[in-house]
């Protein structure tokens, strides 16, 4: 029998053209030294002259990207140091908030490697993963420090000490400030920012102990660079995470204990608006500068910096990454910008749905 044709999209193709797109089509082709070497070489092969303008313009360019990727290693060896290395017969994940969307990915990707991971959440997974026994699940709010030291203990016992920790946990209330009552904001608080603090406090010590060291994942958003219109609560804390860690990083590097071929390595996560239930209701303010991420893209950058055992950020989608430039324009234009790219109107009516959002 024939298989059926896949459903056709009704979105227009020129919906799937996003800056996104172009940049990651220029640094693979003119921003990429190899391919930038190669004008010059057909322009010879061409018989160009050496001293021809063509040839000449050719070889700046391509001398001066080359040098572009070179200051760009420079000062991530110099931000970052050497990468720690990462051994999987050894290494045992904590993912908090991967019963759904981001973190669920991200323990199913490592589920299907045979690691080690443990999944901390309040509610069960929405849709058992089959065939992944290295994945246990633990129910632990971790808003509460108890919990997740009681979680720990647990973890040790049936898989290791665990060495790489990703804080994914979140949740949303999408309401005017005027309309968050105590009980939400003391939640959003202890669910986006404080369960970091209790995590880090619990897990840090055993890979500071540990002779590959550590990573530690902090899942932020952009939005704790921006604010936004009916998120006062959700902002302040992704911002404060943004915060934490930049501090964390700074005490790691000036600590004797973090010192050494291993050491602990920190990653910061400011995506954009994810495709999950997170924001389910919230309208996309520009679908061509700011894209929706797709969950497992982010998952897989985050995968592939965590096996490199690398530090860094990860920003997506590419506005993401330049966005703080913003606050040194006059307060003005700011507001304009503010104002054409919808941020502060997208989540009108998002506070009208009952239910809150969790990742």
């Amino acid at each position: 029998m024939a298989t059926p044709a896949p459903p056709a999209s009704d979105k227009p193709w020129l919906s799937y053209l996003t800056i996104d797109l172009l940049v990651h089509v220029l640094n693979r082709s003119i921003f990429h030294p190899y391919i930038a070497w190669l004008i010059p070489l057909c322009l010879r092969a061409a018989a160009k002259p050496y001293e021809a303008p063509e040839f000449i313009a050719a070889c700046v360019w391509a001398g001066a990207v080359t040098l572009l990727a070179i200051l760009q290693v420079v000062n991530k060896r110099i931000a970052y140091g050497l990468p720690r290395e990462v051994d999987w017969d050894e290494e045992v994940v904590v993912i908090t908030g991967g019963a759904n969307g981001l973190g669920k990915i991200l323990a199913e990707m490592y589920g299907m490697r045979g690691a080690s991971v443990a999944v901390l959440d309040v509610a069960k997974p929405e849709q058992e993963s089959e065939g992944f026994e290295s994945v246990q699940f633990y129910t632990c709010d971790v808003g509460d420090a108890a919990a997740v030291q009681k979680a720990k203990g647990q973890i040790e016992k049936d898989l290791g000490i665990p060495t790489i920790l990703i804080n994914n946990a979140g949740i949303v209330n999408g309401k005017p400030l005027l309309q968050l009552t105590a009980a939400e904001v003391t939640r959003n608080f202890n669910i986006n920012l404080v369960s970091h603090f209790n995590t880090i406090r619990t897990f840090l010590p055993g890979m500071l102990a540990s002779e590959t060291g550590g990573t530690i994942v902090t899942v932020a958003s952009v939005l704790g660079k921006l604010g936004a219109s009916h998120l006062s609560d959700y902002t302040a804390a992704k911002a404060g995470l943004i915060a934490m860690h930049t501090s964390l990083s700074a005490e790691l590097k000036s600590s004797t204990a973090a010192e050494g071929p291993s050491g602990i390595r920190t990653i910061l996560v400011t995506p954009g608006q994810l495709s999950t239930s997170l924001f389910a209701g919230m309208d996309t303010p520009s679908s061509f500068f700011g894209p929706v991420v797709e969950p497992v893209e982010l998952a897989r950058e985050i995968v592939r910096m965590v096996d490199a055992g690398e530090s860094g950020e990860i920003s997506m989608p590419f506005y993401a990454r330049w966005v703080e430039w913003i606050h040194v324009l006059p307060v003005g234009v700011q507001r304009v910008a503010r104002w054409a790219s919808g941020v502060d109107t997208a989540m009108q009516g998002f506070g009208q749905q009952t239910t809150v959002k969790q990742k």
